[in-house]
């Protein structure tokens, strides 16, 4: 099993200044990380058939606008494969705001000096990565007060991506007011997926919270 130092970072991003920034910030953690590089979301998900992250980090730059593919749009996809920080214009948080709630996204505003804040919350889901790895047991004592995190890391994240591209269908969609290459079906069974995606996600809250409080009650007796 690897240990947290040895985690995999991937950075998404087209700006050379900015991914050197972020190479330089990361180094200068002390830990070890890899840190492979593409420039745009294809190349990073051909990239995953090899191996998955621990997180990937996208820069607003690795967009390809030119196809027509919003930030939010790649970040969507991305999330499909391992949680993401999204470092984007201040305009996008709205867009990515089911996203950001769900825990699949960490939200970086692309101003000013945001290499720090970016490196805050990859070596933050690193941390929570390694803590979930190997076999499901019950956790250590010492790791009771990040079990309900660990749980909502590891199942949000499937089903954000789920939830996510269902959501992508439904408005592509109905943008289209239908697409005649399909059943008439295939609404309700987009909605279905949905609506069940947005369940089993309450379900994890709700057992996440219940873990929680359980252990704050443990701690204050």
């Amino acid at each position: 099993m690897m240990t947290a130092d040895e985690r995999e970072i991937f950075l998404v991003c087209a700006e050379e200044a900015v991914t050197q920034s972020l190479v330089r910030a990361l180094l200068g953690t002390g830990s070890h990380y890899r840190l492979p590089l593409a420039f745009n979301v294809s190349q990073a998900r051909k990239a995953f058939r090899r191996s998955t992250p621990a997180v990937i980090l996208f820069d607003e730059s690795a967009a390809d606008l030119a196809s027509g593919e919003s930030p939010s749009t790649a970040i969507a996809q991305l999330t499909e494969h391992a949680p993401v920080v999204a470092v984007v214009a201040p305009e996008r948080q709205s867009e990515l705001a089911f996203l950001i709630s769900s825990g699949a996204v960490d939200f970086v505003v692309r101003l000013g000096d945001f290499v720090p804040v970016a490196v805050t919350f990859l070596e933050r889901r690193v941390r929570l990565a390694a803590r979930a790895d190997g076999p499901l047991t019950l956790p250590e004592p010492e790791m009771f007060a990040d079990f309900g995190e660990v749980l909502r890391h590891e199942l949000n994240n499937p089903l954000t991506g789920i939830l996510g591209n269902a959501e992508l269908l439904l408005s592509e969609f109905k943008r289209k007011n239908g697409d005649p290459r399909l059943p008439p079906s295939a609404l309700h069974r987009l909605e279905t997926i949905t609506e069940l995606a947005v369940r089993l996600r309450e379900t994890v809250r709700r057992l996440s919270d219940a873990w929680d409080h359980r252990n704050a009650s443990t701690r204050s007796v």
